[in-house]
């Protein structure tokens, strides 16, 4: 029995879909359409309660839920892929990399721009809403492109923060915000790893890689 694989093409879990390729795991990947409220039908309710993606179900039909869980758990199932650091702080240091782009980052400032209307009802206030969430991104890649200098990857090998980047990265490029030095350095990197072109061409983004 193979692994569930529940993603929406070019969204968040198009870094968990790297993952997966990173690890080589044999998967079913199933596309929940967001916008048609595929989320919200009972079949994927009774796989993720809380409507979100991604979500994999495992060999003993286990559901994981959230990316910063399914990243940790991969990590942790697949030590030789070195997905984070051997020691303790260095894992802490990922961990709280990779929070804060899920959670900061994407949560606080790119939904704001994708779903302005979650944040203000009246669409008087969406101009003010999506400058906030500009304003969260820009301080965010400022952050994380001094925390990249001198260095390829978020760790001392590429990891599943660097996941996480990526597809914010990859957001920001499709929306024209441009990304600082380092920032940018790193998403060039990821468009040369073999996992990122695949998953990239299998979601229907090829042109990415152009």
């Amino acid at each position: 029995m193979s692994k569930k694989f529940y993603m929406t093409p070019g969204s968040c879990s198009t870094g968990i879909h790297i993952l997966l390729e990173e690890c080589g795991l044999v998967f079913e990947a199933y596309i929940v359409n967001l916008l048609a409220g595929d989320q919200y039908k009972k079949d994927y309710q009774a796989i993720n309660p809380k409507g979100t993606i991604p979500a994999l179900v495992l060999d003993d039909g286990t559901a994981l839920t959230e990316f910063s869980a399914i990243a940790w758990w991969l990590a942790r199932s697949y030590p030789k892929r070195q997905l984070l650091p051997a020691d303790l702080a260095g894992e802490v240091r990922v961990l709280s990399w990779l929070n804060y782009i899920v959670h900061t980052l994407h949560t606080q400032g790119f939904a704001r721009i994708f779903t302005t209307e979650r944040f203000a009802p009246s669409s008087c206030d969406h101009a003010s809403v999506k400058a906030q969430g500009r304003q969260i991104i820009d301080q965010g890649f400022a952050l994380i492109n001094r925390e990249l200098a001198g260095r390829d990857w978020l760790a001392d090998n590429f990891g599943i923060a660097d996941a996480a980047l990526f597809y914010v990265e990859f957001w920001a490029v499709r929306i024209d915000i441009p990304l600082p030095e380092h920032c940018a350095a790193h998403y060039r990197r990821m468009l040369t790893r073999p996992a990122v072109r695949q998953v990239l061409a299998e979601e229907g983004y090829a042109s990415a890689l152009r």
